[in-house]
């Protein structure tokens, strides 16, 4: 499973229509990422990928071959999912080998694929031990250690990392980037967690309600989202949205408004984007009138919620520590860095802006 291929390719479970018409090229050895909500369709499709799901319409070709009817044994893939599954009677070196003892791989040569495995893992210590007596970051390098013994052409990873907590989920990001750059196969990886899809893809695909909205490089995607969906996703804190103000909106609103819209795209402008990195503080009379809500810091860094007048939704700006030295319930100034606004029109498209 080195290149894939998906044309045309839709998913119906009886009426439900779940995968609507995705078209989609995974490179040979590269790490793609699904990202998206709940319930988007991302791992419908990567178990269509692995044939685990059955293809409505469309069709899926591996390395060039057609393999809709392909058996998911020989489409040349191994799967690691949220749960371990490990076998709870057997040592680690027997979870990883069971695969290939059951194929009939003599023993010395399972013994030597688990080796390699459990030392590009680094948990040749570990191969003696019991699941229950493993952390779950251990549990889950077992899991992707039992996928490596069978020497695949490709990895399909189901949110791995979702049940450890957030310093395991960092370690075994570490982990995965390294056994990627290691391998050089192919790795889909599924997950809901932005942060995961920005840190570990070579791309990403950006899936929402049972479509792709963007496949890109993690950085294109951030800098130049195709609509404000993306744009919305991706990036945490979330994306300040200030929508085109109504007749009559308050003057802070507009003056907003006016801060972030070159008049030039005034008559597409429906909405303005800017990443809470892009807004910066100054002291009350400079810039555009806010209030501070909330502030959270971080120590190296403060998230201040702000409060504009006129505005449904508070804004949000990420600073340094020392900018973020303000209170709840104080005066400032927004002074936004204009030149990173990105502007979308009433279909929610991006008509203006973004990064180089």
């Amino acid at each position: 499973m080195g290149q894939v291929s998906l044309r045309g390719v839709h998913k119906r479970f009886g009426e439900v229509h779940v995968i609507k018409g995705v078209d989609l090229e995974v490179r040979d050895g590269e790490f793609l990422v699904f990202v998206g909500p709940s319930g988007c369709g991302k791992t419908t499709l990567l178990r269509m990928v692995a044939g685990l799901e059955t293809i409505t319409e469309g069709e899926l070709h591996i390395d060039g071959l057609r393999a809709n009817d392909v058996r998911p044994s020989e489409r040349g893939a191994a799967m690691v999912f949220q749960s371990y599954a490990l076998y709870p009677h057997m040592t680690v070196a027997e979870n990883m080998g069971f695969a290939l003892k059951m194929a009939g791989v003599p023993k010395a040569e399972r013994d030597q694929q688990v080796g390699r495995a459990a030392e590009a893992l680094r948990m040749t210590d570990l191969l003696n031990r019991f699941p229950k007596e493993l952390s779950g970051g251990q549990r889950q390098r077992v899991a992707i250690g039992r996928a490596i013994v069978r020497k695949p052409k490709g990895f399909l990873f189901d949110e791995p990392l979702s049940n450890l907590d957030a310093a395991l989920r960092v370690s075994m990001r570490i982990e995965l980037s390294r056994l990627h750059q290691e391998l050089r196969t192919t790795m889909i990886y599924v997950t809901h967690d932005q942060v995961e899809a920005m840190t570990l893809g070579d791309r990403i695909a950006v899936f929402n309600q049972g479509r792709i909205e963007q496949v890109g490089a993690p950085l294109d995607l951030y800098n130049r989202p195709r609509n404000e969906f993306v744009a919305g996703f991706l990036g945490a804190p979330r994306i300040n949205l200030v929508p085109r103000p109504a007749e009559g909106a308050s003057a802070p609103h507009r003056a907003l408004w006016q801060a972030l819209v070159d008049p030039a795209h005034f008559a597409r402008a429906e909405c303005a984007g800017l990443r809470p990195e892009h807004l910066h503080l100054g002291a009350a009379g400079t810039g555009i009138a806010a209030t501070v809500e909330l502030v959270e810091q971080l120590g190296d860094a403060a998230i201040v919620h702000l409060r504009v007048a006129g505005l449904a939704e508070l804004l949000i700006a990420k600073v340094s520590a020392a900018e973020g030295r303000v209170n709840a319930g104080d005066a400032i100034g927004l002074l936004p860095a204009v030149e990173t606004v990105l502007i979308f029109d009433d279909q929610g498209q991006r008509v203006a802006g973004g990064l180089a």
